[in-house]
């Protein structure tokens, strides 16, 4: 089988490893799609060093090795199961199943692990793509656990979306409850804003999408947003309070990680509105007593989603007939992987897919 391994300083190689076989528990998942995720960009940018201590070695030599370990990568897999192993119920899986990889196993005994949350397990996760194999190659190794159906209605490439950025949209939207009655902007127009979009107008709320981009502002209104702000040349916070004849946005999603950003998308609410913080990196300096008490705001962090929300993602993307795959603007095959990266690196595009 191929393979993609990052070797950081924007580096990769697409490699052959040996066919995976399925120990106790274990499902053998033959890749039909897997997506390209901004969190990927860390690996593949970093210097070896970097990556290799992200993925929980001191240095080369602590682990006898001359070089960082050569791990798959992708942690957005979808495909169809092709082997099971021991002690997996076949009531609940067969060859030939459509699946979505919930890309986490934790200790599955605590707590969060049991209610869904493995990636928050409190011995520490396992994360496919990132200290396991992952879903940029031919077949993938995983527990049987992780696997979560993928709706016959959906996609492959569609699946691979949900299994990360599109799942942690609908997984803030609903940390944040929001409904029709809610007036939702999003800032940060990225894969996980576009999907940001879809799902709030789906769910009837009125959405105001905000960026510095002006291929992504259009897109977002192709995507379902009644309103486009850029953020690059207008006051956002008096723009938000114009469309909302003065009462403020209800809700935000926050999904850049930009500290500007974060200030606006709280400063943009009326009272009691509701921010969730998706985007990973970056501070945010606020007034606290005006910005946040006085108005009784809630700030949320919304951490991707459970194994059971990406379940009821997918259930909703069925329903409700969102088309996912209008967030891709790249599909590439395995051997074109560095050219795709390269691409994904410019991060001006929309959603990139690996198809097999």
């Amino acid at each position: 089988m191929r393979g993609v391994v990052f070797r950081g300083n924007r580096e990769l190689e697409v490699l052959d490893f040996p066919d995976p076989t399925p120990g106790p528990g274990e499902v053998i998942i033959e890749i039909k799609a897997s997506g390209l995720c901004g969190s990927d960009l860390k690996f593949y940018r970093d210097p070896p060093d970097a990556a290799l201590k992200a993925l929980g070695f001191k240095d080369f030599a602590s682990r006898g090795l001359e070089e960082a370990p050569a791990i798959i990568a992708g942690h957005e897999p979808c495909g169809v199961v092709a082997a099971i192993g021991p002690n997996v119920d076949q009531r609940a899986w067969q060859v030939g199943d459509r699946v979505m990889v919930f890309h986490y196993k934790g200790c599955g005994f605590c707590d969060l692990c049991r209610t869904g949350w493995t990636q928050m397990c409190v011995h520490g996760a396992t994360i496919y793509g990132a200290t396991a194999h992952g879903g940029h190659g031919t077949y993938m190794a995983v527990p049987a656990e992780t696997l979560v159906r993928l709706p016959d209605e959906i996609t492959f490439s569609a699946g691979a979306a949900i299994a990360c950025g599109t799942g942690t949209a609908f997984g803030a939207l609903k940390r944040a409850d929001v409904t029709g009655r809610d007036t939702v902007a999003v800032f940060g127009l990225g894969p996980i804003g576009q999907s940001a979009i879809q799902f709030a107008s789906a769910m009837g709320a009125e959405v105001i999408a905000v960026d510095i981009a002006a291929d992504r502002l259009a897109r977002a209104s192709e995507l379902g947003a009644h309103h486009v702000i850029d953020f690059s040349d207008t006051d956002v916070v008096a723009a938000i309070r114009e469309i909302t004849g003065g009462r403020g946005a209800t809700v935000s999603i926050e999904s850049s990680g930009a500290p500007a950003a974060r200030v606006a998308g709280t400063r943009c609410l009326g009272p009691w509105g509701r921010i969730a913080l998706v985007g990973l990196g970056g501070n945010i300096d606020l007034d606290v007593s005006p910005d946040i008490v006085i108005k009784q705001i809630s700030i949320i962090g919304s951490y991707t989603f459970s194994n059971v929300g990406m379940g009821e993602c997918a259930r909703f993307v069925a329903q409700h007939g969102i088309d996912v795959d209008a967030l891709f603007t790249d599909r590439w095959g395995v051997e074109d992987a560095a050219a795709a990266y390269v691409e994904f690196d410019k991060q001006v595009r929309g959603k990139a897919v690996i198809e097999f």
